[in-house]
């Protein structure tokens, strides 16, 4: 889904040479040439992305994280040069080539939203939506998992339905305090999460909290199964431990600023790039303060709905990739629009700051919504039929992308305009002081 953004943004810009007259030749070239910084851009944002997550985070993250790099390189290239390779050869054969059918021919082409006009309104919608989401972390928490909280971890599959509730209570008299017991699929498989003896690190506490479980659950099979069948480790069995995670407070502790350092430094550092690449901090600010506000959305969004939704939303390191993979996807989409009103205002020198900046924002909305929503059509698709252990991270992935588009829209470039108009204002105070002095 994010590797087709390369492609849009192209053949939206080819589109849009083809609306000013040019021929489809000529079209091609200017639309891959006016891309290429827009596309350079977004990348390397997303890459630095990448790169903070495989330093600071472990394991499954750090696949990630090598994963999402990788993936950007190859689809740059793809987009960039394979792309006009197809290009270059159609037109040399004749072939005829379209951007466009009757329904798409002049989609988004005459919209004059005045997104900075309207920019206070949406500032209240946000803040509403993050003075819920804040009271909701303040009063029901986050269900952290295993990675951050330390402990073991089973699914453990029955040979019936059970009820998490009875299942919990039979284990609190076993591990003498509740362990988290939930319905993990299926109404006959749960995961049980518990912190028993998690202090004592060797293989014969394993063992013992295995039988303390199992004390504690044989009643709950139909058919009568021995200890040895419940925790063995054979790969064909269907009932009893199918699997078990343990990581320990220190581990859990490590996890944890790992992924606080990971999130901390992704945004200095795409702060620090944006600055530096645009040429004004505003377009820094603007764009950390987004990316603060998509944070809050996914994050507030596992609070307010944990213990509602039908399926785990528990905070672990999949999460945090999640978190990690919005910040990139929603730095990349106001990056791409943060290039448009950079272009606009080279080219229009004279306007309005206000006026380029809403022309630019109207002109990228064809983009802004087709790699949006295929993004979404294919997390969806995953969403529906990726199975139970990804769904939450699949939930926070939508929340985030749909909250990164709206805040790329909606939030980052009109926080850039504020800000240039309070520069621009302090400016002229100063200027107007030393005057009145000379």
């Amino acid at each position: 889904g994010m590797a087709v953004d390369a492609n849009v943004i192209i053949y939206e810009r080819i589109r849009e040479e083809i609306r000013a007259g040019k021929g489809i030749r000529l079209a091609i070239t200017d639309g891959y040439q006016n891309s290429y910084s827009a596309i350079i851009d977004g990348n390397v944002t997303t890459l630095l992305t990448g790169i903070v997550l495989y330093i600071f985070g472990s394991g499954p993250v750090q696949g990630f994280a090598t994963t999402l790099i990788i993936g950007i390189i190859t689809s740059l290239f793809t987009a960039i040069f394979i792309s006009r390779v197809i290009f270059e050869n159609l037109l040399s054969k004749n072939k005829k080539i379209t951007f466009d059918n009757q329904y798409t021919r002049d989609a988004f082409s005459n919209v004059n939203f005045n997104f900075v006009g309207m920019r206070k309104k949406f500032y209240i919608a946000s803040g509403i939506l993050i003075v819920i989401g804040v009271i909701s972390l303040a009063t029901k928490g986050l269900n952290f998992g295993v990675d951050f909280t330390g402990g073991r971890t089973y699914v453990v599959r029955f040979d019936k339905p059970v009820s998490t509730s009875d299942v919990r209570e039979a284990l609190q008299v076993s591990f003498d305090e509740a362990p988290e017991v939930k319905t993990f699929g299926s109404s006959n498989q749960v995961k049980i999460t518990t912190k028993y003896m998690i202090d004592q690190d060797n293989q014969q506490s394993d063992s013992i909290v295995e039988a303390v479980m199992f004390n504690g659950l044989k009643d709950f099979y139909s058919t009568p199964m021995t200890f040895k069948d419940f925790s063995s480790d054979d790969d064909a069995k269907v009932l009893g431990r199918l699997s078990s995670q343990k990581v320990g407070p220190t581990v859990a502790d490590d996890i944890k600023k790992g992924a606080i350092l990971a999130v901390f430094f992704a945004l200095i550092i795409i702060f620090i790039y944006i600055a530096i690449r645009f040429k004004r901090w505003q377009f820094g600010v603007g764009g950390l303060i987004s990316l603060a506000h998509d944070t809050l959305i996914a994050l507030s969004s596992y609070s307010i709905f944990s213990g509602i939704l039908p399926f785990n939303l528990e905070v672990d390191q999949a999460f945090i990739a999640a978190l990690l993979t919005i910040i990139g996807y929603s730095i990349n989409d106001t990056v791409v629009i943060f290039d448009r009103i950079r272009e606009y205002i080279g080219l229009y020198p004279k306007r309005a700051i206000e006026e380029n900046m809403n022309n630019a924002m109207n002109s990228t909305l064809g983009r802004t919504f087709n790699t949006s929503g295929t993004t979404l059509v294919v997390l969806l698709a995953i969403f529906v039929f990726g199975g139970e252990v990804i769904r939450g991270f699949v939930f926070a992935l939508m929340v985030g992308i749909a909250a990164g588009t709206y805040s790329s829209l909606f939030m980052a470039s009109p926080l850039a305009y504020d800000f240039i108009v309070y520069s621009n204002k302090r400016k002229k105070l100063k200027a107007d002081k030393k005057k009145n002095v000379k």
